[in-house]
């Protein structure tokens, strides 16, 4: 069948082709048109609705998976599982999520990436045991799954993980045959095990081990870190932003104000966003990746992109950020954005939102630093695979936000992990000072039971304010030697 804008199997060719260059919106186009022929594939409307969900219009990627449905999808579980995760991940919509994920298992009681996400969802939720129970169900249907053990792993108390399941760790990093990833996901799991007993030498290699096995498992896609390119970029974001510049933009009183909770990985800023939660006024959002989108995509290149547009590009902008937080949080007056790296775009965060607050989150440099080689981050964070090129990422970040201080005096206000677990109404009191909030007692209460945090603090959020995380480093004193000298002062 041909039409004005070519036969189908030319229009599905454009589509494939729009996809693997990133073309977003031409994809979208040429499968709207070829859905407009034949609204009864199945498969276009899946196809459509990922695209969907990559350009954030999350409505219409649930009503497109749920098109998909509808006309008969070969494998309907993959589409209620779709479903479940923008729920989940994008909408904040828990109920509606587990409601997907069990639809799936319903037409498929042995589809393993549902029963992943599902107890993903119990751990977000605080749910221990029927997380544990879903995970024993993946161990039943898949008994060398290593991702499902090293979360099954790091879901219970370090210092209670058992001979057997310890030995079970040792055997499963120590197995070449086991894939890359799952083992160094189970390396990961291994180390935290072997700390919490107090092991650790055999802690620090069992973390060594599973660095190097993430650097592995990502094969020719592996970028190392560079110090020189890091130094560009700060220098690039430096000279972009030189000046507080005054923005013309407004907020209107209806819309929620944003509060950007940044600074290094691991740094307590899902304690703080937690902390915060428990405010009758603010919200959380989690950890949005809006920002760094906008920079790569609608003001790339970044930061000289950003530091050029215009008056009424920022505002538009500015106004589907609030939109998109007004969502995630109705009713709240302020909702918390805690994505660490933003430090790299308070520049931009000031131009977008002149009156948006900063809160800024520190540690003591070495259990910063050490902290970040005991996560398992995505790869593309490739300065945590390695602790001195951790420290220079970390002396990089101290320089720019030196940077944004002189600029920002005012507005951005130091919250530093340590102090915090000593003092914390003081410390809770200055912060919510900051804000122009006024006191709440509940702040000072762990996440409860129910509500969703997505973190690898999952777990640690949800205990009462502990100090045994302050001073870790001095566990590790002759392996971090290197990176305490490249620290210079700021690790003394």
């Amino acid at each position: 069948m041909a039409g004005p804008d070519g036969d189908d199997s030319s229009l599905l060719r454009a589509a494939q082709r729009y996809c693997r260059a990133g073309l977003l919106s031409e994809a979208i186009g040429a499968y709207q048109k070829l859905l407009a022929r034949h609204p009864d594939s199945p498969n276009s409307w899946y196809n459509l609705a990922r695209l969907l969900r990559q350009a954030r219009e999350y409505e219409a990627a649930l009503a497109a998976y749920q098109r998909a449905l509808e006309a008969g999808l070969a494998a309907p579980e993959e589409a209620h599982l779709s479903r479940g995760v923008i729920f989940s991940d994008d909408l904040q919509r828990h109920i509606e999520a587990e409601r997907e994920l069990a639809a799936a298992l319903k037409l498929n009681p042995t589809y393993v990436p549902a029963l992943m996400n599902l107890a993903n969802l119990h751990e977000d939720l605080g749910r221990r045991e029927a997380a544990e129970r879903t995970y024993a169900r993946i161990f039943s249907l898949e008994p060398g799954n290593l991702e499902a053990l090293a979360r099954y792993a790091q879901m219970r108390p370090a210092a209670e993980t058992s001979d057997e399941l310890l030995e079970t760790l040792r055997t499963r990093l120590g197995d070449t045959r086991g894939e890359t990833a799952g083992r160094a996901s189970v390396g990961f799991a291994l180390g935290r095990a072997l700390d919490g007993r107090g092991d650790y030498s055999a802690a620090f290699a069992a973390y060594t081990e599973a660095n190097r096995l993430s650097r592995a498992s990502a094969g020719t896609q592996f970028l190392p870190y560079s110090h020189e390119a890091h130094e560009r970029l700060i220098e690039r974001i430096i000279a972009a932003f030189p000046t507080p510049t005054q923005s013309t933009l407004l907020i209107t009183p209806r819309a929620p104000a944003p509060v950007f909770i940044c600074g290094m990985f691991r740094s307590g800023s899902t304690l703080i966003e937690q902390l915060l939660a428990h405010h009758s006024q603010i919200g959380a959002a989690g950890e949005l990746d809006w920002l760094p989108k906008i920079a790569r995509q609608a003001l790339a290149p970044y930061p000289d992109g950003a530091a050029a547009a215009t008056p009424q590009r920022l505002a538009t902008l500015a106004a589907q950020y609030l939109e998109h937080l007004a969502r995630a949080c109705p009713g709240a007056a302020q909702i918390t954005d805690k994505r660490p790296d933003n430090f790299l775009y308070i520049g931009l965060i000031k131009r977008l939102f002149p009156a948006a607050k900063i809160v800024h989150t520190t540690r003591d440099p070495l259990d910063n630093c050490l902290s970040i080689f005991f996560l398992h981050l995505d790869q593309r964070v490739s300065y945590a695979l390695n602790l001195l090129d951790t420290g220079h990422y970390y002396r990089q970040y101290v320089r720019l936000m030196a940077h944004w201080k002189r600029l920002f005096p005012g507005d951005i206000f130091d919250v530093n992990y340590d102090t915090l677990v000593r003092e914390p109404r003081a410390v809770m009191e200055q912060l919510l000072g900051f804000l122009g909030s006024e006191w709440d007692e509940r702040c000072l209460e762990p996440a409860p039971t129910g509500r969703a945090v997505k973190t690898a603090s999952v777990w640690q959020v949800r205990e009462p304010l502990y100090q045994h995380a302050s001073g870790r480093s001095a566990h590790y004193r002759e392996p971090l030697a290197p990176l305490r000298a490249l620290l210079g002062s700021a690790a003394r």
